[in-house]
């Protein structure tokens, strides 16, 4: 990977651009998987697929990391909600939109 600043056209920028998606894009597969496990591990457990505290912890890890990016921490977390509610439906495929709420605060 090349520095923005050694990219000196159109094409160079391109071509860093498009490597960045292929590898948030297999990041974001990854994470699936551990979607997936944790959809096993809460059947198991009997947790539901949304925890409202986790999600906010989430959120907050988020922005913090965000801010020492240089990056905007509300654009960051406008992404990120999207990603935690993708998450939580893909959880609820295997635990059903009705799991059990206590315990999970």
């Amino acid at each position: 990977m090349r520095a923005p600043e050694d990219c000196h056209s159109m094409e160079d920028l391109r071509a860093m651009i498009d490597a960045l998606d292929a590898k948030i894009v297999g990041l974001m597969a990854q994470r699936a998987g551990y979607i997936d496990r944790a959809a096993e591990i809460k059947t198991d457990v009997g947790l539901p697929a949304r925890i409202d505290s986790r999600v906010e912890e989430v959120v907050r890890n988020v922005r913090v990391r965000a801010m020492a990016e240089g990056l905007d921490p509300a654009l960051i977390e406008t992404l990120w909600r999207i990603l935690i509610d993708w998450s939580i439906a893909r959880e609820e495929e295997v635990l059903g939109p009705d799991a059990p709420q206590e315990g999970t605060e």
